[in-house]
């Protein structure tokens, strides 16, 4: 006796892991099933397990360091393609781009702020610095 296929409702679905690291969120399904573990990766703001399928229309939300983004799926695939391919996987929702872009600005600017010295002064920066606090 032969199995049937997937149905066709199955077919447009997928692991949340494995849409995540088709969408090139992660590098890969591990580092995506570890995020989603962490409560890094959501769908429609609900913690979920990895193996949770994914549909088109549902809202994904992915947190890396402070930034966030808010996504919604427009395609399911299991398969890694071209970064564009992947970006058409799903939409970005415009408040989400422009809190990115803000965070990012503003980090850009604290950087700038910086002193030019990385680290430990050198042999000769402390030479300097003594000979400076020595004088009278």
């Amino acid at each position: 006796m032969k199995r049937a296929g997937p149905a066709a409702s199955d077919a447009a679905r997928v692991r949340f892991d494995k849409w995540l690291w088709a969408a090139r969120f992660y590098r890969t399904r591990s580092l995506a099933a570890q995020a989603i573990e962490a409560g890094q990766a959501r769908i429609d703001g609900d913690r979920v397990k990895p193996a949770h399928a994914v549909q088109a229309g549902m809202q994904v939300s992915v947190r890396w360091q402070e930034l966030a983004w808010q996504v919604e799926v427009l395609e399911v695939q299991d398969r890694r393609a071209s970064a564009t391919i992947a970006a058409s996987m799903y939409r970005e929702l415009p408040e989400s781009v422009a809190e990115r872009e803000r965070k990012l600005a503003a980090r850009k600017a604290a950087g700038s702020n910086a002193s030019d010295a990385p680290g430990r002064p050198t042999k000769r920066d402390r030479r300097k610095l003594e000979d400076f606090l020595a004088e009278p």
